[in-house]
């Protein structure tokens, strides 16, 4: 199977996983355009109410979480950067969101164990 992911990609985000949550980091992009983003995801798709959501290239689960506390039944939220999955999944915790859970999984590879398993699938930036 070939996965598709830079190796250097990877090892940034890795590096500045524990900035991701701070609105005033790197990530501060994100952070700014994450409710315009998700308000436009949710008005193509209907809602988030009680469906499952799936978020390709999730690093630090910003997008992910937003999805979960809208009210998406179950958000699973995947990377191959090991370090930013632990800083959404402690995020995630301290926030009392449980409806999100975190993978450090190809896409490839979760299209072949759970084939058409999410009524949404997001991949951003």
């Amino acid at each position: 199977m070939t996965i598709n992911a830079d190796p250097q990609e990877l090892a940034k985000f890795s590096e500045l996983a524990h900035r991701w949550w701070d609105p005033n980091s790197e990530f501060k992009p994100l952070h700014q355009i994450n409710p315009l983003r998700l308000e436009w995801i949710e008005r193509v798709v209907g809602g988030f109410s009680a469906r499952s959501v799936l978020d390709v290239g999730c690093g630090g689960g910003i997008l992910a979480e937003s999805v979960a506390r809208r009210g998406a039944a179950r958000v699973l939220g995947i990377d191959l950067a090991l370090k930013p999955l632990r800083v959404a999944q402690l995020h995630a915790m301290e926030g009392g969101v449980d409806n999100v859970e975190y993978r450090e999984i190809a896409a490839e590879a979760l299209a072949e164990e759970q084939p058409a398993a999410f009524d949404i699938v997001t991949c951003m930036e």
